[in-house]
This record gives C-alpha cells, sequence and structure tokens, in this order.
C-alpha cells in the first residue's frame, strides 16, 4: 500500500480554469474525488492540502472562493492561506507606476508542507498538483533527503511546465474528462439549515 499526499496549488490550477471559457463550468472542482482518480486501487491518500489566497478587495470574487472552501472542507481537504500584497509596477507601453496585487507565499507554503510531511513519514508518494516551476527547489530538495520517497506533478490544463516536469519522479497531464467527472454536487447540504450552491458563473 502506498500512502499518497496531494499538494494543490490552486491559484494555478484555477487560473489555468480561468483562462478558458469552456472550462468555467469545472471551477467548482471536488478535489478530493480528482485526487482518489489518481492513486492505485490498494493505496491509500494520508493527506489533501488545498494552497490559496483570498482576494478580500472583490467581494463577489470573494464570496464565490470562500463558498467553495467550505464545500472543499466538508471532504476533509485541508485549506493553507497565503496572501495578496500591494506592489508596485510601471507600465511597459506609457512608463507610469501603478499599484496592484501580486499573489505571495502560495509556492513557499507549499515547499514547506511538503518537507514538514516528508520529515513527519506522512506520504511515500507526493502528487503536486501545479505547473509552477517556483516550485523546482522544493522538489529537488526533498528527493534529494529523502531517496525512497516519489515526488510527481499533475499539470494543469494549459500549462507546459517543462522545467518542473525535468525534476519530478513522474507527471501527468490533467485531462478534461478528469474535470468533467469530479465535480462537486450543484447544491451541498451542509446540515439542515445550511447548503453550498456552485456559482452561477461557474456552470
Amino acid at each position: 500500500m502506498v500512502r499518497t499526499a496531494f499538494f494543490i496549488d490552486g491559484f494555478n490550477l484555477f487560473h489555468s480554469l480561468d483562462s478558458q471559457a469552456a472550462y468555467h463550468k469545472y471551477k467548482w472542482l471536488n478535489l478530493a474525488k480528482l485526487s482518489q482518480g489518481f492513486i492505485g486501487s490498494q493505496d491509500t491518500i494520508s493527506d489533501i492540502y488545498y494552497f490559496t489566497t483570498y482576494t478580500t478587495w472583490d467581494s463577489q470574487k470573494l464570496a464565490k472562493h470562500q463558498n467553495y472552501v467550505k464545500a472543499l472542507q466538508l471532504t476533509g481537504v485541508k485549506v493553507v492561506f497565503g496572501e495578496f500584497r500591494n506592489v508596485d509596477r510601471v507600465c511597459r507601453l506609457c512608463g507610469k507606476s501603478y499599484r496592484t496585487f501580486e499573489e505571495k507565499r502560495t509556492d513557499v507554503n507549499i515547499a514547506i508542507h511538503l518537507f514538514q510531511t516528508a520529515v513527519a513519514d506522512i506520504w511515500d508518494k507526493a502528487v503536486i498538483i501545479s505547473g509552477d516551476s517556483d516550485l523546482i527547489l522544493a522538489v529537488e530538495a526533498v528527493k534529494k533527503t529523502f531517496l525512497h520517497k516519489q515526488v510527481g506533478i499533475i499539470i494543469p490544463i494549459g500549462r507546459r511546465a517543462e522545467e518542473l516536469k525535468q525534476v519530478a519522479d513522474f507527471h501527468i497531464k490533467l485531462k478534461e474528462r478528469h474535470l468533467k467527472t469530479c465535480q462537486f454536487d450543484d447544491i451541498l447540504k451542509i446540515d439542515s439549515h445550511q447548503v453550498l450552491k456552485r456559482p452561477n458563473t461557474w456552470r
């Protein structure tokens, strides 16, 4: 029996779906069910971590995201939060400075949890769902330190991750059929008084 832990880059996964209108209907994604489809019949999932950040300045996006996080937590997914920070940038076209938001900590949080759980011997195989090349050093460090453990990646739709693929023990491309068969029900019942609903824009 192989113990497998999943480390899901929510920012990277979400934007792979958000960038193509045809995939917006798959944002209501059941990550526990998705993960289950990538392990052997005799193997077990030790943990599923979902790394994300709330867009606190946009109330509509925030409400949908919080709704989704609650749905994930109902299935036992562990949510780890990063943050957005204000950063100053310069427009390449006009040369003017402007302030925007930049997502921080997700890659660091994944790296820390990947290493900590390896030290605690929680998994035999780690699967990272991301196409972010910033995770290369973390994967290399874990593989060099824990020679008997495997680290693989599942690459979100629309991502290439060529450099990340080179350091992983294995790699799998996420396909539309995976997304289609791993959706939450449109309405999830929490208890007799509360339900969670798929956002209308995620249909």
